[in-house]
């Protein structure tokens, strides 16, 4: 069995990692291509878990639009793929990479597996485009590996079969335990010695661009008045957009820290180190159950519904007044995280592992 992964952001790389590694372990046949997608963030990623790819069509350019992006994907991935030929075509996901690769498969009559299928808000422009991605790969897909329970019923309710779909529990949890289980040294020496709380913030999705970042960045300076003891740290997401407002508003502020992108193991003990994470990112949600820090989540919807049921995340939208008034509920202590040993709604840590098990019993 020849397996081809295709990805082309950090996300995906980190979704991806512990399949690449399971199928090294178990010596199976891997390649993977990257798009480049997200180039500097995406080689981070690549060195971090020792991913080698095999094609790297380094796709992005300057000012290129997710429509452009697309086509030269459908332009440079045929020829990959008559050259490896592989029995299965494995995307994560719901980015631009992951449903332009598995049109391309489809096109090519090669068989797709979706890891992380069947994540929905319900609406198609929000998140926009990762929604619409995302359906149209689960429909395209002959193997839709679902993170949870409530996952595989979004995909039985549009139609699909169930000899289709599999519950495996997300990656991101895999990778989790993997960089958890090393110590960590930060690049950035001021993270070494951060006192008192820590607030972690990430803010960097295209729905949330113009007023609604400046209302996070609003929140963030009172936060940061309001609770002498809190550090406050940002790392700032490379999108122009983003790092112009971000800079804008929070540079050079008593105890708000703006960092470059941090490596992944970096984020990810300093979210364990964290009393609270704002975010708007899909991955952070899934992330704080593992790491047992509770997450405000700066979205008005969230394909992760699992993630709020939990409790350890809050859905707060991006008014200044809401934020604020959230984060001061936990900072202060009038809420409190669930305990340690809840169950994890995204897995056991095996979803890898089950993932490989069925693309072997369906070769």
């Amino acid at each position: 069995m020849r397996i081809l992964t295709v990805f082309g952001t950090r996300p995906e790389a980190i979704k991806m990692a512990p399949i690449i590694r399971a199928a090294r372990a178990a010596k199976l046949e891997m390649q993977v291509c990257v798009t480049a997608q997200h180039r500097d963030m995406l080689d981070q990623m690549l060195r971090v878990f020792d991913i080698a790819p095999a094609r790297d069509l380094n796709l992005m350019q300057e000012n290129q639009t997710p429509l452009q992006f697309a086509a030269r994907v459908f332009e440079s991935l045929p020829p990959v793929l008559h050259k490896i030929r592989p029995d299965w075509l494995l995307v994560q996901g719901d980015t631009t990479t992951a449903f332009s690769a598995a049109f391309v498969a489809f096109q090519e009559k090669i068989r797709v597996g979706h890891v992380e299928a069947g994540l929905r808000t319900g609406d198609k422009h929000h998140p926009f485009p990762e929604e619409m991605n995302r359906r149209l790969i689960s429909s395209l897909a002959d193997l839709n590996f679902a993170p949870t329970p409530r996952a595989a019923a979004n995909l039985r309710a549009e139609g699909i079969s169930d000899s289709r779909i599999l519950v495996t529990g997300n990656t991101v949890v895999d990778a989790l335990n993997h960089i958890l289980s090393a110590p960590v040294s930060y690049s950035d020496p001021r993270l070494e010695k951060l006192s008192g709380k820590i607030l972690l913030v990430t803010a960097h999705r295209r729905e949330n661009f113009g007023a609604p970042l400046e209302q996070i960045c609003a929140a963030i300076r009172t936060l940061a008045q309001k609770f002498p003891e809190l550090s406050v740290v940002l790392p700032v997401h490379p999108n122009p957009s983003v790092r112009a407002a971000v800079t804008a508003q929070l540079a050079n502020r008593p105890r708000i820290l703006l960092t470059d992108p941090l490596s992944y193991p970096e984020f990810v003990h300093l979210m364990k180190r964290a009393a609270l994470i704002l975010s708007d990112s899909g991955g952070v949600q899934e992330e704080s159950p593992t790491v047992h820090t509770p997450v405000l989540v700066m979205r008005d919807v969230t394909e992760r519904p699992e993630a709020i049921e939990s409790g350890w995340a809050q859905l707060v939208g991006t008014s200044k007044d809401e934020i604020v008034s959230n984060a001061s509920a936990w900072l202060s202590g009038q809420k409190a995280a669930p305990p340690a040993n809840t169950l994890n709604p995204f897995g056991d840590g095996h979803a890898a592992e089950k993932i490989l098990r069925a693309l072997s019993v369906s070769n």
